[in-house]
């Protein structure tokens, strides 16, 4: 019986001591951004969030970074739940020891769509230079490109795409989980009802009670400003009069400029200089996700980038940050397929 007791502690205390190693530490710093500098009364003071691995603050060791993109209406914060399934990817060797950093891209119209923009500051840029020369410059990072990954989900996933077209000697591999606003596609498209809704909209307190009226607003802000038109400051591509669209084709054509799908045919080269692509999306998810994954998916292929590209069953949440979900199962063991994790 002693014996088996004895046992039972020394099979806790393990358990304990693993647990204690595995821990990683979250700290935040805040950067006065020079690329967002703006017009549009958008705060470019933003806070991040890093985290460290187990270890991190009793070595000399470097360290490869994953930049991960938060969705619509998300900040920076890595919450308990989240630094769980990331101490426990390295618990379970899914992944050796890295850095996570993610920088807060809300804005007053709920997200900035990681885009450049004359009215709310060059996101992409911010994400691309001055946040990583941020960390290169105040954490253990190995600062090159192979050991950078850049991942993210749903508005997040749209900005893994478009920063990997735009940044590919910055980056070395690309994660986007239900990339968002691919294409004119389902509630997006001419024909949804949410372009008529916005037009009926005049003040922000009724637009931050709706959901793709806002949307709609945070992407014209960013890809179609005009700050002559007052009270929102943007234009739009679809527009009614009555119940006739009225297709504006010179603010079509600056969307189509900021849409992944429509923006292969320019960049393309740079997608291949990827060492690799994924993106998946959930098949219970609103319906446009699976339309326009497939219409990118496809069209990669066209171009002949090479790519992995996923269904699974689930939701467009249920299965991202959780024990049986795609951050643990999926993203992190990518970039621990394709990153660099020693200095050479």
């Amino acid at each position: 019986m002693r014996k088996t007791i004895a046992v039972l502690f020394a099979i806790i205390y393990t358990n304990i001591a693993i647990s204690q190693n595995v821990s990683g530490t979250v700290v935040t710093r805040s950067i006065n951004s020079t690329y967002l500098q703006n017009t549009g009364g958008e705060n470019p003071n933003r806070r991040i969030s890093v985290y460290l691995p187990p270890g991190y603050h009793q070595s000399k060791q470097r360290y490869p970074v994953i930049y991960y993109l938060h969705g619509f209406m998300g900040n920076d914060s890595i919450y308990p739940f989240m630094k769980n399934i990331l101490d426990m990817a390295i618990a379970k060797n899914k992944i050796h020891p890295f850095i996570l950093v993610q920088a807060d891209n809300n804005t007053l119209f709920s997200g900035s769509f990681y885009s450049n923009s004359s009215l709310t500051g060059n996101w992409s840029d911010f994400e691309a230079k001055e946040l990583v020369a941020f960390m290169d410059k105040n954490f253990r990072t190995i600062a090159t490109r192979e050991a950078r990954g850049i991942g993210g989900h749903s508005m997040g996933g749209y900005g893994v795409l478009k920063i990997a077209m735009l940044y590919p000697d910055v980056f070395n591999c690309a994660y986007a989980m239900s990339p968002g606003l691919l294409a004119f596609v389902k509630e997006f498209g001419s024909n949804s009802d949410s372009y008529k809704q916005l037009a009926a909209i005049k003040t922000k307190e009724d637009l931050d009670k709706t959901y793709y009226p806002r949307v709609i607003a945070a992407c014209a802000r960013a890809w179609s400003p005009n700050p002559n038109k007052a009270p929102f400051y943007f234009d739009l591509p679809f527009n009614y009069v009555g119940d006739s669209l009225v297709v504006d084709t010179a603010v079509y054509a600056k969307w189509r400029a900021n849409m992944p799908l429509y923006m292969i045919d320019t960049y393309a080269a740079n997608l291949k200089k990827l060492k690799a692509i994924k993106l998946d999306w959930g098949r219970n998810d609103a319906p446009r996700f699976a339309v326009q994954c497939g219409m990118f998916s496809q069209e990669l292929e066209n171009h002949g980038i090479e790519h992995y590209a996923e269904e699974y069953i689930g939701t467009h949440t249920n299965k991202i940050w959780s024990v049986d979900g795609r951050v643990l199962n999926e993203m992190l063991p990518f970039f621990n397929d394709y990153l660099q994790f020693d200095e050479k």
